[in-house]
């Protein structure tokens, strides 16, 4: 009886071969779409997973305030925090700090035959016990020692294979960054899981770094970042962690306050805040995006996404269901006498709707193979736009696979049930006597109309979404950011030029085609460097506040032109002036402070007893994302020596056009300075850019997505349009025998699918606005959401479905109206 189930459902496939192809081909396009969204969730909720103990792992994060406004929050903790924590809380077993010491200059000399140094990107400095904590794969080397000597690196298998070839590299050496301090390497670790938070190609000791061991004591030298792992036996649920951090007040007061010889409730009356929070380190991917500053991590993404993403996966699929049960009542008039001639031979209504979901499971099944051939084809695309690395025998897990043999279950019962139930409720002598079988009942009425509505909702919701998203990145690439991002290269790290940096910076000005060029401490989008200063009052003019967390960048003379920054007050630094003791504030610090007038002023730091004189004030300038309000910010002079870091970045201008071929000068130059070290630019603008390159991702995706959603829904809505001509054969026969035009027919059939149109804009509008509004709020700076979106969206769902309609509203138009009333 199965078998000829399925023999007769061929049958009727093949028979009916158009609207076989739009079934399945709805269905092969949702099914498609669900798999590939599934393969991304789960990728995105494996992060971190594979170490064995990642459920006792915790990030330490940092909230600060100062005078009752956040200046941070996040993952970046001064150097003291690990042993402050570990010393302090029993059931806390270890720390491991993590220190990037930014771009690194690594040689490998003993084969002066090949290229042997490389500008690495990816080294991290890390505790002697990192890899017993954050147990990675070991190819050679042992996780308890192989950290243990300062002079010590791990690397990868790909690292390995870059310096060594094939070569064994266990105790070779590689010289770092411009001193060429040899470190020999005792651990290769396996290619680094895509599904890891840390991305590295090389770890160090972080005791072989001067500047985190000079600052080991430090509270608010927030360069590095801190983990704990608890204790095997220790309780790491949520209440147990909450009971813990309710201790960590207690202990800042003890350790930073009243070890430093401060008052820790004046700090806390004055608006003040150093608390100390445990996020699990599983949560850290998903999770840390809203935070400030997400410890410097690269491989951060958002649980909305997740959330919004399998909520898209959800509504195609309904869509290709949706499509399957209006084509199949589209095709009722047909198969109504199918139907009635087998209950007259006997049939019962349990074997005919047995008959139709094998029908629809036949649909569901080849939809399933169809989109298993596509998700294959559309995977590296996929994987492009998505940034990620899935691997199609990824689906080859008895999970996945399960998954995909429930969804094609669900999806052929989904859309089979109620074609199967509504195909079969028709009397058999009203069939076979030609009597109206097509109810205009409000359930039919609801059920169908709904079913459009519904389609059109999601689809116009999406068209909105996309458009939003990609005006709020247009408005990051156009705002005002205080500077001037375009045709600008940054040098990185060209602290390697040594003493002749500068010479190489004067050798650039003399060059054609560029403008200005500038050595800073660092650039936009790169970070900075935040101390707290005491701003010194005067007779006549007070200050709001005893002391201010102040970011800021060491630059020269020429930082400001270069960047094309406004100075609103005062001067910029200049040769003819010693501006050793000098400082420039931003429009946000001055303001802070409460001078009526900044220049002149002076700020103390007691770091090392220094005093600058603010000698101007420039426009607020933007040195991260739009999602972050300009801080308080100060330049000082690279003279003024005020703090040592390891990175420095020289910034060039260049005149428009001809870009190609400057930069052919440019790296002719660098290699007359460093003929053995590599050239590494970038330009400012795509630094920029590259701090919305999750926002980036989620509009490519949303307009693939939209785009599919659309075809879908304009699939149902064709097989809609199919039964509406239908139902209204003999009417349109009537009217054309009465003088109908054309053109009147066409209006006849479009006006009440427009009205469902207008009528999905309607519900679509504020669940749109809404979701976008709620992901704007992540930006500090937004765009507003215009009128003009939405009446975009609604128009163009309305011409998507008209343009879908008139394909066979025409057909139904021009037809022969001697055949449909044949009958009468």
């Amino acid at each position: 009886m199965i078998k000829n189930y399925f023999k007769i459902a061929w049958r009727n496939i093949q028979r009916n071969k158009v609207s076989s192809f739009i079934n399945i081909a709805g269905l092969s396009i949702g099914m498609a779409c669900v798999i590939l969204i599934v393969m991304y969730v789960q990728d995105e909720l494996r992060y971190d997973k594979f170490f064995k103990h990642a459920d006792h792992i915790f990030q330490v994060n940092m909230t600060t305030m100062d005078n009752g406004v956040v200046a941070t929050t996040g993952g970046n903790t001064a150097p003291k925090v690990g042993p402050m924590l570990v010393n302090s809380f029993p059931e806390i077993e270890s720390y491991i700090r993590i220190y990037r010491p930014g771009d690194v200059l690594v040689r490998y000399e003993e084969n002066p035959t090949a290229e042997n140094y490389f500008t690495e990107k990816n080294v991290m400095g890390v505790d002697s016990d990192f890899l017993q904590v954050f147990d990675y794969r070991m190819q050679q080397g042992d996780a308890a020692t192989c950290l243990q000597k300062p002079n010590s690196v791990v690397i990868t298998e790909a690292t390995a294979e870059k310096y060594f070839g094939t070569g064994n590299a266990m105790g070779k050496v590689l010289l770092l960054d411009n001193d060429r301090k040899p470190f020999i390497v005792t651990a290769v670790l396996k290619n680094i899981p895509s599904q890891s938070s840390f991305r590295f190609d090389l770890l160090t000791p972080i005791s072989a770094y001067a500047e985190v061991k000079k600052r080991s004591w430090n509270w608010y030298w927030l360069q590095v970042n801190t983990y704990v792992k608890f204790r095997e036996n220790a309780a790491v649920d949520k209440a147990s962690i909450t009971k813990l951090e309710a201790k960590f007040p207690a202990m800042v007061k003890e350790h930073v306050f009243e070890s430093e010889g401060q008052s820790f409730e004046e700090f806390i009356k004055k608006g003040g805040k150093l608390e100390y929070s445990l996020m699990p380190f599983t949560s850290v991917h998903l999770h840390a995006n809203p935070m400030i500053v997400p410890a410097r991590l690269t491989t951060l993404s958002d649980i909305k996404y997740v959330y919004i993403f399998s909520v898209i996966a959800l509504f195609i699929i309904i869509l290709a269901c949706v499509n399957f049960m209006n084509l199949s009542t589209a095709q009722s008039a047909t198969r109504a006498k199918e139907v009635g001639i087998r209950k007259v031979l006997g049939s019962v209504k349990g074997q005919l709707v047995k008959q139709f979901l094998a029908e629809a499971m036949i649909y569901s099944l080849i939809a399933t193979l169809i989109s298993l051939v596509l998700v294959l084809l559309l995977l590296k695309p996929f994987n492009e736009v998505a940034g990620k690395a899935l691997e199609f025998t990824s689906l080859f897990n008895s999970n996945i696979l399960l998954l995909i043999a429930g969804l094609c279950l669900i999806t052929g019962l989904l859309a089979g049930t109620y074609p199967a139930f509504y195909l079969t409720s028709f009397n058999p002598v009203s069939v076979l006597k030609g009597l109206k079988l097509f109810k205009n009942n409000l359930g039919n009425l609801f059920i169908r109309n709904g079913l459009v509505v519904f389609q059109f909702t999601v689809s116009i919701a999406l068209i909105i979404s996309t458009m939003i998203v990609f005006q709020q990145l247009k408005y990051t690439r156009n705002k005002d950011l205080g500077l001037n991002k375009e045709n600008v290269v940054v040098l990185a790290n060209t602290k390697r030029l040594g003493n002749n940096e500068e010479v190489f910076r004067q050798e650039l000005t003399k060059q054609p085609g560029i403008i200005d060029a500038s050595i800073s401490s660092s650039i936009p989008t790169k970070g900075n460097f935040g101390d707290d200063y005491v701003p010194e009052p005067t007779e006549t003019d007070k200050p709001l506040l005893k002391e201010i967390g102040l970011s800021s960048f060491m630059v020269d003379n020429d930082f400001i032109p270069t960047l094309k920054m406004t100075v609103l007050q005062g001067r910029n630094f200049s040769r003819e002036f010693s501006d050793s003791a000098s400082v420039i504030l931003n429009e946000t610090a001055a303001k802070i402070i409460g001078w009526k007038d900044a220049i002149g002023k002076y700020l103390a730091y007691p770091g090392n007893d220094q005093r600058f004189k603010v000698i101007a004030v420039v426009k607020d300038f933007n040195v991260a994302s739009l999602r972050e309000t300009v801080e308080p910010f100060a330049l000082f002079h690279t003279s003024s020596k005020t703090y040592g870091l390891n990175s420095s970045y020289i910034s060039i201008r260049f005149q428009p056009g001809n870009i190609n071929d400057r930069l052919k000068e440019l790296e002719a130059k660098w290699k007359s300075f460093a003929a053995s070290t590599p050239f590494d630019y970038s330009f400012l603008d795509n630094e920029f850019d590259s701090l919305y390159r999750s926002e980036q991702r989620m509009g490519s995706v949303f307009s693939i997505f939209t785009f599919l959603s659309i075809l879908v829904a304009c699939l149902g809505l064709f097989g809609l349009s199919v039964y509406t001509a239908e139902r209204r054969k003999k009417e349109i026969g009537v009217r054309k025998v009465l003088g109908a035009t054309v053109q009147s027919v066409v209006t006849l059939l479009s006006k009440d699918f427009l009205k469902l149109v207008l009528l999905s804009a309607i519900i679509a509008f504020p669940a749109a606005w809404f979701s976008m509004h709620k992901w704007l709020q992540d930006f500090a700076y937004r765009i507003s959401i215009g009128w003009s979106v939405f009446i975009i969206a609604g128009f163009s769902a309305l011409i998507i479905a008209l343009l879908t309609i008139s394909f066979q509203a025409i057909k139904a138009a021009i037809a022969n109206p001697v055949k449909s009333l044949r009958m009468e």
